[in-house]
């Protein structure tokens, strides 16, 4: 069982930066994937960014080149730096946090409770 603890949300002017943060706790797997996904009213959950335990990255195109994401002090938190923000950009964000076999199959998964971000124009 893995607990995630999701801050840094909030309401920010276009152009703005933000920085989400979320911490994993529990029955840490040594290989994993963290990610933030997004959902926007009326849209389905999309995918932001993530990292693996191996230093890989992937972004959504909307974002890439704006938003950062790394990992925190704790090798099991995870942060995503949102650069110009734009309208576009407001969501629920949810963190996720997978457990993987070295082959990267998904073991098990855990999904946080989501924190709005609002980007005013």
């Amino acid at each position: 069982q893995v607990q995630l603890l999701e801050s840094g949300g909030g309401l920010v002017q276009a152009g703005g930066s933000l920085r989400l943060s979320c911490a994993a706790s529990g029955s840490i797997f040594s290989v994993n994937v963290m990610g933030w996904y997004r959902q926007a009213p009326g849209k389905q959950r999309e995918l932001v960014a993530a990292l693996t335990s191996g230093g890989r990255t992937n972004y959504a195109d909307a974002v890439e080149g704006r938003f950062t994401i790394s990992r925190d002090n704790a090798e099991n938190t995870v942060c995503l730096q949102m650069n110009n923000l734009k309208p576009e950009d407001t969501a629920v964000y949810y963190c996720k946090y997978s457990g993987t076999d070295y082959l990267g199959r998904i073991l098990a998964y855990y999904w946080g409770q989501g924190t709005q971000v609002t980007v005013s124009p």
